[in-house]
């Protein structure tokens, strides 16, 4: 019990410091325990939808690296033959390529994603 009163007051100075200059490291601690939480619910539900064996639920990145590959073929070779078969019968059809600042990054983590795949399988992890 205060008598003095003084550590009623000093309640009402801290908890006025901490209205006008509140803790950031608490609030930071939260913050990040809020952010880790959804990422580890991201990784568990990535776990169930890769070990789903319907291919609509996991085959998703598997398809998004078939198209892509599909989109690096037509690209990079289809469209060369395309274009010379075109040019060889005398047809004027305008086609061009596809945007590669818009397809290297799809590429480029595909790979990242293909490697990591790789590292599952040389794991053992990887679903069947």
């Amino acid at each position: 019990m205060d008598i003095t009163g003084l550590g009623s007051i000093s309640d009402l100075v801290n908890t006025a410091i901490n209205k006008i200059w509140p803790d950031k490291s608490e609030a930071e601690k939260q913050q990040l325990a809020a952010a880790v939480m959804v990422v580890q619910g991201q990784i568990d539900t990535n776990k169930v939808e890769a070990a789903n064996p319907n291919v609509f639920v996991s085959g998703w990145r598997p398809f998004i690296g078939w198209v892509c590959g599909a989109a690096c073929a037509w690209n990079w070779i289809g469209l060369p033959i395309a274009a010379m078969g075109l040019k060889f019968y005398q047809i004027d059809i305008p086609i061009s390529s596809a945007n590669l600042s818009e397809m290297l990054p799809v590429l480029m983590g595909m790979l990242g994603l293909g490697a990591l795949r790789t590292v599952e399988k040389i794991n053992g992890v990887a679903s069947k």
